[in-house]
């Protein structure tokens, strides 16, 4: 029997999709090539090259257990939360080493922690596929039990990868059931669903500049960017050829970073839609990034106790911070105020870089 005209119409329609997809690689080049567009600018522009010389300034002890994450406050720059596999949840004054709470946790297998704009709240999850939120009480130095949490929410069916807040009001987590969700805190109901992700999602990071969007990273291999008005995905980053670990984006919310098992960071135009430049130097999984205040570099954990930052424009390593760690350097992050860098790491401790 001869074709349908719907068949002939949509087999024509297939090949004009794949000529348009073939026109828009011709024109926005090979994002694999030796140099990569934002590299290439800087050399023509013989932009000079970032240097910098961080030395070690703190070293926080308390944790027993294996670092997996850890967040500033936007509210002083001098207090951050940390999580480790000890079961603790701990709140530190960054400038004093001194230990402000420690928040004895459900469950060991933490893998996120987060702390609220207005400083007032801290938040984890892992494992137990729940993010528990706990309010700070006014008086600091002590021990809360875990049955004090403020808020638990729970509807993720998979282990949580990351947790972030959106405001002191909304929460939002990703998870191994390959989903992001934005949650009411106060309701602990989800008020959206992301789900266009074919694998776990490990990461996500919010546009700080209020932009109503978010990227998340995951073993899917792609990054992917969500409108928070329209519940969905609104572009696809490829390029990483393995789980994406790790992403945050630019302080101009214009960029954003992501760090991979295949060895790689990647920066990525939220505007064009494509990637810039490409970092590589260790052979070996990239764990953690944060941008600096500038967004002129950036800096990466890697899973062979090293910790570099890298120039954006030109793609080379400016800064290797020395003593490095003893083992696994879990998660990386550049305080608001942009004069500290944090180091935590699964030889129990967290270091400050100034």
């Amino acid at each position: 029997m001869p074709p349908k005209k719907n068949d002939e119409e949509l087999q024509a329609l297939k090949k004009a999709v794949a000529q348009l997809k073939k026109d828009i690689s011709a024109e926005l080049g090979d994002v694999e090539a030796e140099v990569q567009p934002l590299r290439r600018v800087a050399q023509d522009m013989n932009v000079p090259k970032m240097a910098t010389n961080l030395k070690r300034r703190r070293i926080l002890k308390g944790h027993f257990g294996k670092i997996y994450a850890c967040q500033w406050s936007d509210m002083d720059s001098k207090h951050l939360v940390s999580a480790a596999q000890d079961g603790k949840l701990i709140v530190w004054n960054a400038m004093t080493t001194n230990k402000e709470l420690a928040i004895n946790l459900p469950s060991g297998y933490v893998m996120t922690c987060a702390y609220s704009p207005d400083g007032r709240m801290v938040a984890c999850g892992g494992l137990d596929n729940l993010c528990t939120v706990f309010k700070i009480p006014a008086e600091t130095g002590t021990v809360m039990e875990s049955n004090r949490s403020h808020a638990v929410l729970q509807q993720h069916e998979g282990y949580l990868s990351c947790c972030r807040f959106i405001d002191n009001t909304q929460m939002l987590t990703a998870s191994g059931d390959s989903t992001c969700m934005l949650w009411d805190i106060e309701t602990k109901v989800p008020k959206m669903t992301f789900g266009d992700h074919t694998g776990d999602v490990m990461t996500l990071s919010v546009a700080p500049t209020g932009a109503n969007w978010f990227v998340s990273g995951s073993c899917d291999s792609t990054a992917k960017m969500w409108d928070f008005r329209q519940e969905k995905c609104i572009q696809t980053f490829s390029g990483h050829s393995a789980d994406i670990n790790a992403i945050d984006c630019s302080p101009d919310s214009s960029t954003f970073i992501t760090g991979s098992d295949d060895h790689s960071c990647r920066l990525f135009d939220t505007k064009a839609c494509r990637q810039l430049n490409k970092y590589v130097d260790q052979a070996c999984p990239v764990t953690s990034v944060s941008f600096s205040r500038s967004g002129k570099m950036f800096f990466a954990g890697y899973d062979n106790f090293s910790c570099h930052g890298w120039d954006t424009q030109w793609a080379s390593v400016s800064d290797q911070l020395n003593p490095p760690h003893e083992n696994r350097v879990s998660c990386v992050g550049v305080n608001k105020a942009g004069n500290a860098l944090a180091t935590g790491s699964w030889d129990t401790l967290l270091q400050v870089w100034a």
